[in-house]
């Protein structure tokens, strides 16, 4: 057990053992400790590192359930990121008496009141619905002692930037914020740096990380032939797939597709309703469906255990969307296996991508129902069968 955890309440002791987790990550190591010291953090890591038990163990610890008000606010840039949040929050914090609720866009507004009459010590929510229920006065930001903003980078953007800043202000001086991101660019180090104390800057390397169980493949064939080779790609042993998307009308059209083939995959975008995603991310948990269509935003942040596949359909548009997406399979260690559908010009991007990230990539062939090398794809080929002469038969002349 971690030295930072065996000074924590034991609720969260029995979880970290209820949880299977044999030890801590680096990020968990590094600024775990900072939090509890009340310290405001900024912190990079990769996909899969943990980041959300990261801020999440500290700011349960230092919750007080006798007091009812609401004490932790985390602002996650997606609904589906602030829903699995709150599971986790759930998970964490059972039989500990610290009440939470979610606030996200989109939701009935008059039953999210009533549960802010019962004044939840945790908050978890998207960062415009959060901002209206402060402007209404619903929700008392005076007691809160720290502030988590998950999936930095993509809350710090002009979209959500001023958002945020109401949101931060509603807060005493005296309260923490903590930052988490796995990609931490200059310009929201720089916004971030405005907001926050004196922040402690942690930022985990590939050299702080294990050894990556992920394998990177591509696929060459022409734009047109990509939505074909997907659902080639379903007929491969065990897959579970979540399939990147550029945007909702090419997601639309890829699923009509798809429907028109007799597969019906779930999707989730930025337009879903609630239950329409809910019921996607369920059936796609469950093994009904085998295929989860995304696009970015929607997908930011998502922990879908037994992910077995990321499939960039759409070629990312830069390195960091590379990096996000394929860090929803492979989580925290596991294996996980990232496929990227290329013509011969996104080939070479890619393969740039490899040389920065320093990982291999490798060129495969589908045949057979199987991801094969194309010079052992003859291996694969089914033998003839040798034609016996029936010796008792006679031939006829």
């Amino acid at each position: 057990m971690s030295q930072f955890l065996t000074n924590m309440k034991p609720f969260l002791q029995e979880a970290w053992k209820k949880a299977g987790f044999e030890s801590a990550t680096a990020i968990q190591e590094k600024a775990i400790p900072l939090i509890l010291e009340g310290k405001d953090v900024m912190a990079e890591s990769p996909t899969g590192t943990g980041k959300t038990i990261t801020y999440l163990l500290p700011l349960l610890e230092k919750i007080n359930p006798d007091k009812q008000n609401t004490q932790a606010i985390i602002v996650a840039p997606s609904r589906e990121l602030v829903m699995q949040i709150l599971q986790v929050i759930q998970e964490w914090s059972e039989g500990s008496g610290i009440t939470n609720t979610s606030l996200i866009g989109g939701a009935n507004v008059k039953r999210q009141l009533e549960k802010l009459k019962k004044a939840p010590h945790v908050v978890v929510g998207t960062p415009g619905r959060i901002d209206e229920l402060i402007k209404m006065k619903k929700l008392k930001m005076h007691e809160v002692k720290i502030v988590a903003l998950d999936e930095g980078d993509q809350l710090l953007v002009p979209e959500h930037l001023q958002t945020v800043k109401n949101i931060v202000k509603a807060t005493m001086a005296d309260r923490q914020i903590v930052l988490f991101s796995a990609t931490l660019p200059e310009t929201t180090e720089t916004i971030a740096r405005e907001l926050m104390n004196q922040p402690e800057i942690v930022k985990m390397t590939k050299e702080d990380m294990p050894p990556s169980k992920v394998e990177h493949l591509y696929i060459v064939c022409d734009q047109r032939e990509k939505l074909d080779m997907l659902r080639k790609l379903l007929h491969v042993d065990s897959f579970k797939a979540l399939a990147f998307i550029r945007d909702i009308g090419n997601l639309t059209v890829t699923k009509e597709k798809l429907q028109y083939k007799g597969i019906a995959p779930g999707v989730l975008h930025g337009e879903s309703k609630k239950e329409e995603r809910a019921a996607a991310l369920k059936n796609f948990r469950t093994g009904k469906s085998p295929l989860l269509l995304a696009t970015d935003v929607a997908a930011r942040g998502l922990d879908i255990k037994g992910l077995t596949h990321v499939i960039h359909v759409d070629f990312p548009k830069d390195i960091k969307q590379y990096v996000h997406r394929s860090g929803r399979t492979g989580r925290q260690g596991a294996t996980g296996t990232v496929i990227s559908l290329v013509t011969e010009r996104e080939e070479r991007v890619l393969k740039q991508y490899a040389r920065e990230l320093g990982i291999t990539v490798q060129q495969k062939v589908l045949y057979g129902g199987q991801l094969v090398d194309e010079r052992k794809k003859e291996e694969f080929r089914p033998k003839k069968r040798p034609v016996h002469q029936n010796r008792n038969v006679k031939k006829r002349f």
